[in-house]
């Protein structure tokens, strides 16, 4: 009973990130990306170009586009994936012609960057929530399953390409290198949504006094110190690495322990995204 309570919750979070992030990212374009003819990649950045040269809106002709998409496509996602596909794209599609929200700059530059970064939450919230928005990603999958020489993420580069380039050709060259900022920004953005931008950090130690510097790290910091079994390149000794995740705040007093222990130690340090597990957040969906 537990287990499907956890997983009723699980499944409310990812429809509410899946509404939120298609109300997130359907804002950017009558905000930002609309009025300044930018057209930030995929079949709703063709759309954009439908729009400039016939008014056509946004959302309807993007939903259009995907139909065909998702009909012969949808076998090849999981049934979860595409139900939930299939309501981002809908909600997705019809926010940006429903929203009515004016034009918030009238610099295209500033268009480009703030659009982008409405745009990558969006999107980032809708992928997080086990998503997508639309046909380019499925496209991307069939075309890689006929080419498999060619990478998903290179065919929707191309994709991504070619809809700047009609928005370059349609529009004006100059709304085409707007878009490739949107597009950068956006792509930077989702990341850091699905990555996180906790301060988290992966923490490193190789040192002879291994054993007692573990043992300060656990009472001192009470934080859990894992003992990876390695061997040194040059003399093939045994040379355990200790791997303890800290917050940015306790890598002070990380330093402090392994100098004190030992001054000669090799420490090295690197972002850790995403934590989850004992001490940190929860793991869940």
């Amino acid at each position: 009973m537990k287990k499907w309570s956890i997983l009723k919750n699980e499944q409310f979070m990812a429809y509410l990130q899946i509404v939120f992030g298609s109300l997130l990212g359907a804002m950017a374009y009558p905000a930002f990306l609309t009025p300044h003819h930018i057209a930030p990649g995929g079949l709703t950045g063709i759309a954009m170009v439908f729009n400039f040269l016939f008014q056509w809106p946004v959302g309807t002709v993007s939903l259009i586009l995907n139909v065909p998409l998702f009909i012969i496509g949808y076998r090849s996602m999981g049934r979860v994936f595409a139900f939930r596909s299939l309501i981002a794209t809908l909600l997705f599609s019809f926010l940006i012609d429903l929203i009515p929200l004016p034009s918030l700059t009238s610099n295209p530059m500033l268009g480009a960057v703030f659009g982008g970064v409405l745009l990558g939450v969006g999107l980032g919230f809708i992928l997080r929530g086990g998503a997508t928005t639309g046909g380019t990603d499925m496209a991307a999958r069939m075309l890689h399953s006929r080419f498999q020489h060619i990478s998903v993420g290179v065919i929707l580069f191309l994709i991504d390409c070619i809809s700047v380039l009609m928005a370059g050709v349609s529009i004006e060259v100059e709304y085409a290198l707007y878009a490739f900022i949107c597009i950068y920004v956006s792509s930077k953005v989702i990341d850091m949504v699905m990555l996180g931008v906790t301060t988290d950090k992966a923490c490193y130690v190789i040192s002879s006094q291994y054993e007692s510097i573990k043992q300060e790290l656990m009472t001192q910091l009470e934080r859990g110190v894992t003992v990876l079994h390695a061997e040194g390149g040059y003399t093939g000794a045994d040379r355990p690495v200790l791997l303890c995740v800290l917050s940015a705040q306790e890598i002070g007093r990380l330093k402090a322990i392994v100098r004190s222990r030992d001054a000669a130690a090799f420490v090295f340090i690197s972002d850790a995204h995403e934590v989850l597990g004992e001490g940190f957040r929860k793991l869940v969906e």
